[in-house]
């Protein structure tokens, strides 16, 4: 079959018809555009689109070849384009999630398998031995015990019940390694998420906080493009991040606890809570989950927090959060996160 010469074309994500080409043309391939797409390229043959690929921060999605022009190396020209861009704006070290069939194909263009949840997803990096780095890095803080707990936090921001659940941890263990969910989806950056909880827990001694990094999985960024049930992809998240923490981190750590918050507001919490207690014991870990810290009947919550800083509320945010996030809520520091908050709706 002759095709005329196939063109690379920038998708232009603020117009509505771009947009809904790259939409019309995943949805053939029985895929989804996933929202938080920031840069899209297209191929061309003529006026038919004919393949397209995606990223969101440093992850690689929503890829994929027309059936008639597949094995003609087109989605090498794709990754190559969407790579090219990625250093161009500095980012190195690559992320994709892909279906277990496509493993192969993306190996061949230089990714390497992470972890896998079989015949779901496989999550893959470009970087040989990123994962071994990290496992490194952290590893220099283990802490020998009997009772070695972890506990995996976003904190947007650090409350109260957050430190109360630590504080619960910790007096039951040798050592928490405490893991801050790193990838910035939250309204408060991850610098000061983690800033906010190491000092609101130096104090404990026997507590070391972690930066989760590229290997703590947040599911804001978890593709849904390619997984159509929504309880699925809920599901399947849970289950990768998980078995990543059991294969990889626990045993570098010699962890064998982990603690969470019982979640009575967000169902995907909720679901996560659930996997975590069929899947870390598989690997040798103790799920435990505690009651959360209430405060006239409500749970405490950092949405809650989010919401008075939205509403002004300052004397009711007093009693939600310690000593050391209100001062930093009190801060210049703060002012830009607050009118964000104000300028938006969302719940994380």
């Amino acid at each position: 079959m002759e095709f005329e010469l196939i063109k690379e074309q920038i998708v232009h994500l603020n117009s509505k018809f771009e947009k809904q080409q790259v939409i019309d043309f995943l949805e053939k391939q029985n895929l989804s555009l996933d929202k938080g797409v920031e840069y899209t390229v297209a191929l061309v043959d003529g006026d038919k689109m004919i393949g397209t690929g995606s990223f969101e921060g440093r992850i690689l999605k929503c890829i994929a070849v027309d059936a008639q022009y597949q094995n003609r190396g087109l989605s090498n020209k794709i990754i190559t384009h969407l790579v090219n861009e990625q250093y161009c704006r500095g980012n190195t070290h690559l992320f994709l999630y892909t279906k277990p069939e496509n493993e192969f194909m993306f190996s061949q263009l230089g990714f390497y398998e992470i972890s896998r949840v079989p015949s779901k997803v496989i999550l893959m990096e470009n970087k040989l031995g990123g994962l071994k780095q990290y496992l490194t890095e952290i590893s220099y803080h283990k802490q020998r015990g009997e009772n070695v707990a972890s506990i995996v936090v976003n904190c947007n921001p650090f409350t109260l019940g957050h430190l109360y659940l630590v504080e619960y941890a910790a007096s039951r263990s040798d050592h928490v390694h405490l893991f801050v969910v790193w990838e910035d989806q939250s309204v408060f950056p991850a610098e000061v998420r983690y800033k906010l909880v190491k000092e609101g827990v130096k104090h404990l001694s026997n507590v070391t906080v972690h930066k989760g990094k590229d290997y703590i999985i947040s599911n804001a960024t978890f593709p849904s493009y390619f997984i159509k049930e929504y309880q699925d992809v809920v599901e399947t998240h849970a289950a990768l991040d998980l078995r990543i923490f059991g294969q990889h981190i626990a045993p570098v750590m010699g962890i064998n606890k982990r603690y969470a918050g019982e979640e009575p507001y967000c169902a995907v919490t909720r679901t996560y809570n659930q996997k975590m207690k069929e899947i870390l014991p598989q690997y040798g870990i103790e799920v435990v989950q505690v009651p959360r810290m209430t405060v006239e009947s409500n749970a405490i919550s950092a949405s809650r927090v989010r919401k008075y800083l939205r509403e002004g509320e300052f004397e009711k945010i007093k009693v939600l959060v310690p000593k050391t996030t209100y001062s930093f809520l009190c801060s210049q520091e703060a002012l830009e996160i607050i009118e964000r908050i104000r300028a938006s709706s969302q719940r994380h």
